[in-house]
């Protein structure tokens, strides 16, 4: 039951399942779509899907900076 009568214009979801909202840039760590991309992405036309797909990879430097944590070294600890 292959064939051209199966196949979909369909743009999948970028979700990697790693859905953690970063708290400040407001979006998602791990496909770094916003909260209203992710809630809408059902009800999206295949062209909204691949714009919001284009525009990811502008919004990876919006979590690159670390929050702190764990990275400090003891030297820095011990100052």
């Amino acid at each position: 039951m292959t064939g051209d009568i199966w196949a979909r214009d369909e743009v999948e979801s970028p979700c990697v399942q790693i859905c953690v909202i970063h708290p400040e840039a407001r979006i998602c760590a791990g496909c770094l779509r916003t909260i209203d991309e992710i809630t809408a992405w059902s009800k999206l036309s295949p062209e909204e899907r691949r714009q919001i797909i284009a525009e990811l990879p502008e919004r990876a430097p919006l979590l690159t900076r670390r929050r702190g944590g764990r990275a400090r070294t003891r030297a820095a600890r011990d100052s």
